[in-house]
Parts: C-alpha cells; sequence; structure tokens
C-alpha cells in the first residue's frame, strides 16, 4: 500500500511512505493562483463547495501536506482553502524576517481576494500559531480554530531531539522544496529564518489569551516530538471555553501518521464551531 491510496486504516506511523512518496495530491481545485502581498507571492487552492476552511500547514512544509484533511473536508461538504506559507511551497518571500503576525496578513489577504468573510481554521504548527492570532486579531473572519502542535510563547516548545521520524519528515520537506521553490537552492538559509522565527515567536502573555474570543480546539499528539503536553493543557485552559483533545497513539505529525483519526477530530471540531 502506498500514500496514494489511503483506506481509513492506513497508518504511516514512521513516516516511511511520506519520505519516500510524499503526499496524494490534492482534489481537483476549482480554482487555484497567486497574490501579492507585502512583498511576496502567495500560493493558494480552494477546492470543493460549501462552508469555508482554511488549513495553514506548518513550518518549512507545504500545503500539499494537507492532502488528506482536504480529501476529508470536501467529502464532508466544506470548502478547503489552502495557503502556501511566504517562502514555503510555490510562495515566495522578500528579505523581511519571517513573522506570524506577517504571515497572517497574508491570510487575510486571501480571504479578502476570495470573498471569504469568515472561515474556520485548521492549523498545524506554525499554522496553528498564525490561525489563532487571527482569531486573537480579527476575531470577525474567524468562526474558530482548531489549533493542533504548536506553541504560544517560547517556554512550551520541548528541547529539540531528532528521531527517525523526525528526520524522515525533514527529508521530505527537502525534497519538496527543491522541487516547489523559485529559489530551489536555498533550503538551508530558509530553515534557518523559520527556525529563528520559531525559536522567538509567538509570545503570547496569559492575558492576551484570555482574550481570545473565538472557538478554540487544542489538538495534540500525545506523543507530539517539539510541544510540551502541559502547555497544551495551559491554552485550553486560559483560552475562554477551549477544549483539549489528546490523540492517542500519534505525534507532531498527526495529519501523516493517522489520518482518519486526525479527520475525525477535525471534523468534530468544526462541526463544534458551527454550532457557536
Amino acid at each position: 500500500m502506498t500514500q496514494h491510496d489511503t483506506p481509513a486504516a492506513f497508518t504511516d506511523d514512521d513516516l516511511v511512505l511520506f519520505e519516500r512518496d510524499g503526499t496524494p495530491p490534492l482534489p481537483t481545485p476549482q480554482h487555484a493562483g497567486h497574490l501579492t502581498h507585502d512583498g511576496a507571492d502567495i500560493w493558494y487552492v480552494s477546492i470543493g463547495q460549501g462552508q469555508p476552511v482554511i488549513l495553514l500547514h506548518g513550518g518549512l512544509g507545504h500545503s500539499g501536506n494537507w492532502s488528506h484533511q482536504a480529501a476529508a473536508l470536501v467529502a464532508a461538504g466544506y470548502r478547503a482553502v489552502l495557503v502556501d506559507s511566504r517562502g514555503h511551497g510555490r510562495s515566495t518571500r522578500d528579505g523581511k524576517p519571517y513573522s506570524y503576525d506577517l504571515m497572517a496578513g497574508d491570510v487575510l489577504t486571501l480571504m479578502d481576494a476570495l470573498a471569504i468573510e469568515r472561515a474556520g481554521f485548521v492549523g498545524w504548527s506554525d499554522g496553528a500559531c498564525i490561525a489563532l492570532i487571527l482569531g486573537a486579531t480579527h476575531p470577525d473572519r474567524v468562526a474558530g480554530v482548531l489549533y493542533f502542535a504548536c506553541n504560544m510563547d517560547p517556554d512550551g516548545a520541548l528541547p529539540f531531539v531528532p528521531t527517525p521520524t523526525v528526520d524522515r519528515c525533514f527529508s521530505r520537506h527537502k525534497q519538496d522544496y527543491a522541487a516547489l521553490s523559485a529559489t530551489p537552492d536555498d533550503f538551508d538559509a530558509f530553515v534557518e529564518a523559520v527556525g529563528l522565527m520559531q525559536r522567538t515567536q509567538p509570545n503570547y502573555t496569559a492575558a492576551q489569551l484570555a482574550a481570545i474570543a473565538v472557538p478554540v480546539t487544542i489538538l495534540q499528539g500525545e506523543g507530539d516530538e517539539f510541544i510540551k503536553p502541559e502547555h497544551a493543557r495551559y491554552l485550553a485552559d486560559t483560552i475562554p471555553g477551549a477544549t483539549l483533545v489528546m490523540l492517542p497513539g500519534v505525534t507532531h505529525f498527526a495529519p501523516l501518521q493517522r489520518p482518519a483519526v486526525f479527520d475525525a477530530a477535525m471534523l468534530a471540531a468544526l462541526a463544534h464551531f458551527t454550532e457557536q
């Protein structure tokens, strides 16, 4: 079995298939293109009809990492909108340092261009930070945030410890960067620039978290290699009305490792947001 044939029982816990094959192609889009914002050309794709859900990928990755989830969203009647963060995938960047606030501005510009007044957000790692910052700063545009596998202050991160699974993910990111990026030879500089952002941002206080007024589900893999489990609990306890869902048997890479498990949690969170 390969990644390109993904029944409910599909698993890739060690990311062997992800390193070898990447992810399956995204479903056929209704629209894809680039938009220019603040020195970057941002690539995006819109798939399906219905209520819009914006999926924001993790650091060093790209929108294709969400292919399992995009297919599940379309099958459930949603419109999946995927964005390559600036400097990632097919999107470019200028010389400005990476910041979550800057990338949140890219997403708002995309929403305006696609006439999306309000959307649900599914964020993974760096994408989760972008989504929650949008929920904090532009609550009128955010129906809810599924926040998977990130920290909102530097103390929430675990010390980095390389593992074979992490190394396989990094290998795939390097291959995809070479294939997709407008600057395919700049991977090492890209990694350093993104890493600087991750080490220093975001830095939300408890008071800032307590002021968030959109529905939030904190989703955490029980074996996450990068995020302290107590930080996930802190976020759920501090953001008003937030819930914490722990996913057993998976890590920081749950959407790739056990897509059906992640997708069930994702769809449950989105259904909760629409009830608010």
